[in-house]
């Protein structure tokens, strides 16, 4: 999660630069290829195998739970294998969440660098 919240702040910060002075940077900037990349970081959040028991679900942070119905889960595979006291698959979960944690984390901080170039124009 370090890695996530300083690509946050990096965000963060690059976004208190652009908008200085009234945005004035942002105007002659384009941010196509930012808003983009922002419009991809939920998708970051997914895995194409989806969760264990329910491929059909494939947000890693959040989804309805296994035995909760429609009441939601936050990560899900790890918390229900840890619940369930599935060791194995709780680790094999923890790494599936770390790779689209660190996955997000490169986008923000690739938007951050974008954003930064943008308004150094």
């Amino acid at each position: 999660m370090d890695v996530l919240n300083r690509s946050a702040a990096d965000y963060r910060k690059a976004l208190e630069q652009a908008n200085a002075n009234g945005g004035a940077a942002l105007a002659s900037a384009s941010l196509t290829e930012v808003n983009k990349m922002l419009i991809e970081s939920e998708r970051k959040l997914t895995n194409a195998e989806g969760l264990p028991n329910r491929p059909w679900f494939k947000h890693q942070l959040y989804a309805p739970g296994f035995y909760t119905g429609y009441g939601v889960k936050t990560v899900p595979a790890v918390r229900e294998a840890i619940e369930l006291k599935q060791w194995k698959q709780a680790d094999e979960a923890i790494i599936v969440v770390a790779r689209v944690l660190q996955d997000e984390a490169a986008l923000i901080s690739s938007a951050a660098a974008k954003l930064t170039a943008a308004t150094a124009h």
